[in-house]
């Protein structure tokens, strides 16, 4: 039997892992060679993490796995019914059975418009653009004469209160008010203002009230202002406009939305408003028994409730995959998905952040220590675990965060400069 899966993150590996010992031959397919840990995604755009510290290469997490191959490429078109991915090159991979599991990307609500002016971060290259941004404002901060433009470049602005708006602000505050306090002669990093918006009326959809309200404490007590309850209305390359407020910055961030990846579409399976592709209780696509949808990709509610798009949601579904792929060889009835809450929890930075464990609900240090212990725990290869353990020992201690390295730098300019402002005496 061949088994083709779509996408190397969590629930695709997931698949894949599931059908170690199985009589099939699987095709993983990605366009990207390796796997991002993309819950640390943030720290790597906030140069706390270099982006080797929590991606490993594909072939290496699998390479001990005999019956599985990895195919670096671009999934364009599935056909159903001659049961064959084709990829953008045009090479055509036959299957027995599918898995697609391509994710998602950034969703910007009928406004993308504003992509060019409000990047995301889902992949190593957003992080690493995310990391330019943020560095570039402060050197071009540095050199500026003029107040307005100064002001302008140390404001940092965060759309969407959810658990990567929450860490990404947080986290901004953290470089600007601490880590780069000594590292400027001319301007004062901590004079630095950081905003997170967010539509809705608290932070964080889907935590007990309690913990929204101490996340938005947490935020305060570093120095970030959190707007709730208006919407952003427009996005450009000056600034911002909340509400009819004008906010005026060089640096908007996004965390507010994501969307499916196009290729949910080539199943031609209902879909939601945001293209995720509508599954049965077995997660297969509906009239099509033998192609099924996992993770970001996939619309599935529990109790009435939409599934979060989190990792654990994705391996778990990618268990029962590779458990209902082993049921159908053995000609007996197929599991339905049903997601078992191992908690969830959102960093606010060093020692602060927040948890919601089944039985357990607590905020500050302890929830702190606690997301990092599970988040070393959970990363892909022992090699990432004990330099990014290392890393953020040295950050604790020292407040440093050591990436903090610019690429491509040419072209910047700097705005009315035209004598270098005097050292400090």
């Amino acid at each position: 039997m061949r088994v083709v899966v779509i996408g190397g993150g969590f629930g695709g590996l997931a698949v894949a892992k599931g059908l170690r010992k199985a009589p099939v031959s699987v095709t993983l397919i990605d366009r990207r060679n390796h796997h991002l840990f993309q819950p640390l995604l943030y720290q790597v755009a906030t140069a706390g993490l270099a982006p080797g510290d929590i991606a490993e290469p594909i072939r290496s997490i699998l390479a001990s796995q005999r019956n599985v191959e990895v195919m670096l490429g671009e999934a364009a078109k599935i056909d159903t019914t001659a049961q064959h991915v084709e990829l953008t090159d045009g090479r055509k991979i036959p299957y027995d059975k599918l898995v697609v599991a391509a994710g998602a990307t950034h969703g910007y609500f009928g406004h993308d418009e504003w992509a060019a002016h409000a990047p995301g971060i889902k992949t190593i290259g957003d992080a690493l653009e995310m990391r330019r941004k943020l560095l570039l404002a402060f050197e071009r901060a540095e050199w500026t004469t003029d107040a307005a433009e100064r002001k302008r470049l140390m404001t940092f602005a965060i759309i969407g209160g959810g658990p990567t708006g929450v860490e990404l602000a947080g986290s901004i505050r953290e470089i600007a008010s601490i880590s780069m306090l000594k590292d400027f002669r001319h301007i004062d990093t901590t004079a630095t203002r950081v905003l997170l918006v967010e539509a809705g009326d608290a932070l964080l959809n889907g935590y007990p009230d309690h913990l929204r309200a101490k996340a938005k404490v947490q935020l305060e007590e570093l120095g970030v202002e959190v707007r709730l309850g208006k919407a952003v209305t427009l996005v450009d390359e000056r600034g911002l406009v909340i509400g009819d407020e004008r906010i005026e910055t060089t640096n908007v961030f996004w965390a507010a939305g994501v969307k499916a990846e196009p290729i949910g579409a080539a199943l031609g399976a209902p879909m939601d408003r945001a293209g995720r592709v509508q599954v049965e209780p077995d997660l297969s696509v509906p009239g099509h028994p033998d192609v099924f949808v996992i993770g970001d990709l996939a619309a599935f509610e529990q109790d009435g409730k939409p599934l979060p798009g989190v990792a654990q949601v994705a391996m778990q579904a990618g268990d029962l995959v590779a458990a209902n792929i082993w049921a159908d060889m053995e000609k007996k009835p197929r599991g339905t998905f049903r997601y078992r809450d191992v908690g969830k929890m959102a960093t606010i930075g060093v020692r602060r952040a927040v948890a919601d464990i089944p039985g357990l609900e607590f905020s500050g240090f302890f929830a702190w220590l606690f997301w990092a212990l599970i988040h070393l725990f959970v990363l892909v290869a022992f090699r990432n675990r004990v330099v990014v353990f290392a890393k953020w020992i040295m950050s604790y201690v020292t407040h440093d965060r050591g990436s903090r390295l610019l690429w491509q730098v040419e072209g910047w300019q700097v705005t009315k400069v035209a004598n270098p402002p005097p050292g400090p005496t």
